[in-house]
Parts: C-alpha cells; structure tokens; sequence
C-alpha cells in the first residue's frame, strides 16, 4: 500500500477574507463550522478543483490497525447511506460523478487523507459533482462487500510488494529511522486482515470532521460562490474532539541492516528523520540537495557514484518534509559485488559537501535549475491544488508560492552548510541493504579513487 499521498497561517474570519498577495491572489477564511477555506479564482478555463483534507492520515491508524486511513479512504465511494437523496449504490456514486464529466479521487499519505474533485464550472454539472460529493464524505455507508474488496486488493498489494526489493527496502528504512513511531507503521496482511467495517466508521466519524477540515477550491467561481460551496461541503460533518497528540520523533540511531535477496543487484538507502514543514532551514536544504543528489545528472552524488566509477546507474537524495521530522533519504542501486564502494563513495561523498559545503559555481546553476523550472511546478489547476492543499493543511504563508523563488535566490552557501549540519549528521544515519548477503561485514577500507580520465 502506498506509504505517501504522492510532495502556518492567520485566521482571517469568516467574513473577512483576502487576498494573500498580489500575484497568485489566494483567499483564505475560517467557517463558523471550524473548516479552513483558501479558495482562487481562474477563469481562463470552465472548471473547477476542489480538494477536501483532513489529519486522517497513516499516522493516525491505532496500533495493530495500519492500512485503515487508507481503506477509509478508499472506502468512501462505495456508497452512500441515505440523507437527502435516498440511499446510493458504489454504481450509482461513481455513474452520478460520470454523468456530468466529473473526475474524483481519494486517498490517503502519511499526515493527511481526502478527496479531490474536478469538475465542469457550469452550476448544472457543479452542483450535481459537488452534492456527491458532500454526500459521500459526511453520509459513507461502507458496505461491507466494498470493504472486503478493498482488503483483498490490499492484500495482494503487499503480498506482491513483498517480492520486490525496493519495497522491502524502503519499509525497513522506515523501521530503522522512525521505530515505533507511527511514521514506521507498516500495513501488512495480518494488520489489513484485522481492520472491520466497525473500525472503518470509528475512524471516520473521529477523523472526518467540519472542524479539522481544509478546503481547496480553484477555478472558474466567484468569491461568493466559493463561500457557499465550501459551506456546503461541510454542513453534515460532525465536530471533532481534540486529537491526542502525537509521539515525538526519536533521535535518530543510525546501524546497518542487511536483508538477503536474490535480486542482482542491491538495494541500498541511506537516511534520518530530518525536516517539519515550515522549518526555516527548508530553502537552503532545497539548494543544498539539488546539488549533492536531488539534481539528477548534474549532482554531486551522480558524479562521484556514476559518472566516475559506474557504480550505478542512478542515485539520487532528498527531504520529504511531514509534520513531524520528515525523511532525508539517498538512494541507490547496485551490483551485489560492488556493494561495498558504493557505499563508500555515497558516505565519502556526502561528508565532503557537509564539511565543505557547495561552490559558487555549484550554487548558481542550482538556483538557476530550480528558479527556471519553478513554473512547472504550478502550471495546472492540479498542481496547483496539490500546493495549496500543502500551504492549507501545514499552515504555510499564503505568500509561500509567490516568495519561493525569491527564497531560493537568497540562499547563501553559509545557509546551506549550516542547515545541512543542523539536519543531517552521519553518524545519525540509518543504512538499510537490499540484496546482498546477510551476513556480509560492511566494508571499512578508505574510498577509492575515480579512475584516471582518458
């Protein structure tokens, strides 16, 4: 099952709405109901997307219950239990979104789970779309033959994730970084096996609540509009009691894991909890990364591991910020007989940028890569929604998409030494190995040196 959905505000009232700046013109308002509405406007196309979130996410399933955010989720489009409209059949839901050319999806990552919509603007097809869907987030029936649908196809999911070693990998590099955090909550078959109908409608009727909701809506409305959709969206949803907090993310242990497997190559990562949405270090971290791993062919890692030596054929780091410590990550493959180098030249690589940090050089065609692809990044009302659904439920500024590029230009390489120093510490880092032997004692001779060029 998918660990990820898929990568800080004012209140400013129910009536008093305003544009956050003067470029992207996001509005944003609280409800009576508690919902948090940031809502643009776009006329250029007549559409519109909406996105409903909610701190629903896999960090919230109880223990001995992980998958249920995810089958919740799943779940919700299989029918509607009566309210005004009748009851509705999963073939009745999905046909009525059909009829009017409407597209939704649900789902759920590690902090958030919800629905996002798209629909025709025009009120005729709207309306109907956005009905359906108030409908199925407030009055879900969760039969019980759609939920033991969804566990066997979950249930095949993993039992197939089982034989591939990136997978493997990538669930004990959980483990081995988050331990009994929920962030390392892996749904497996007993776990998803064990989830009932009544454990389905607990969570929803605890987690799908007015007041916790998050609300995005772009496209081709009106402000007024925009204030009695949102509305609508909510009204049949109960109020939530205070969620119980969370444990804190454990400093991180570092060690090696080795799995067996007869893939042929090895499956390695490397990494530590390491960075909140909204932490002031992110900026610099995002210039940092693209030049050490996150910049594919032009990166440090990339030079040092493929370029030079041909260790493999991609390597790649990156942070994945979640409201508590999220994940910084490298990772690899390669041959099970190189498993070794590889992963001297990755360490060696790595503490040469934390002790030396980027050059100049380094610094401006990173900035320069990321600037001028920064328009791909919101070039849709999809992406778009993606991003505002981000700024909504992590409480980013409102301005945070008009000032990222400013943002990323004034990263220094003393703002990225440092940030780097203060997130990422080697010894700190977990290993987790994919493929080769068991029992194989980690290399500890010195890195070797790149090839004499030709």
């Amino acid at each position: 099952m998918k660990k990820y959905f898929g990568i800080l505000f004012v209140s400013l009232g129910f009536l008093a709405s305003a544009p956050a700046s003067a470029a992207l013109q996001i509005q944003s308002w609280n409800q009576p109901d508690g919902a948090r509405v940031l809502f643009v406007a776009n006329h250029s196309i007549p559409m519109l997307d909406v996105s409903v979130q909610f701190d629903a996410g896999q960090r919230r399933d109880p223990a001995g219950r992980a998958g249920l955010a995810e089958l919740t989720a799943a779940s919700l489009t299989r029918g509607v239990a009566g309210g005004q409209g009748g009851e509705l059949s999963e073939a009745q839901v999905l046909d009525g979104f059909a009829d009017v050319a409407a597209e939704q999806h649900a789902g759920a990552g590690q902090d958030r789970a919800g629905v996002k919509l798209r629909t025709l603007s025009s009120p005729a097809e709207r309306d109907v779309a956005l009905g359906l869907l108030a409908r199925m987030l407030a009055h879900p029936s969760f039969p019980q033959a759609g939920l033991e649908r969804d566990k066997a196809l979950a249930i095949s999911g993993i039992r197939e994730e089982l034989t591939k070693p990136e997978a493997i990998a990538e669930k004990a590099f959980m483990a081995a970084i988050y331990g009994s955090h929920p962030y390392a909550q892996d749904a497996g078959e007993a776990s998803v096996q064990a989830i009932t109908r009544d454990d389905v409608v607990a969570f929803h009727r605890a987690h799908y609540v007015a007041n916790r909701a998050v609300i995005v809506l772009i496209g081709d409305i009106t402000p007024d509009q925009a204030r009695q959709i949102a509305a609508g969206l909510t009204r049949d949803l109960p109020q939530g009691a205070a969620l119980s907090a969370l444990p804190e993310v454990a400093a991180p242990r570092g060690g090696e894991t080795r799995i067996a497997h007869p893939a042929s190559q090895s499956h390695i990562l490397i990494g530590a909890p390491a960075i909140r949405r909204g932490d002031n270090g992110f900026f610099a971290l995002t210039v940092g990364n693209y030049i050490l791993g996150g910049g594919g062919f032009v990166s440090r890692l990339t030079d040092e591991v493929r370029e030079k030596r041909g260790l493999t054929y991609s390597v790649y780091s990156g942070f994945s910020p979640l409201a508590q410590p999220g994940p910084f990550q490298i990772g690899l493959q390669t041959k099970k007989e190189q498993t070794g180098e590889a992963l001297q030249v990755v360490r060696a690589t790595l503490d040469k940028f934390l002790k030396d940090g980027p050059t100049a050089a380094e610094m401006k065609a990173a900035k320069d890569n990321l600037t001028g692809g920064f328009a791909l990044r919101i070039d849709s009302n999809a992406k778009l929604l993606e991003n505002i659904a981000v700024i909504g439920f992590y409480g980013l500024p409102l301005d945070y998409l008009d000032r990222w590029i400013d943002q990323v230009r004034n990263v220094s390489v003393s703002d990225v030494r440092a940030a780097f120093r203060r997130h990422v510490h080697p010894e700190q880092l977990a290993t987790v190995i994919v493929g080769e032997d068991a029992q194989a004692a980690p290399a500890a001779s010195p890195a070797p040196a790149a090839p004499a060029s030709k």
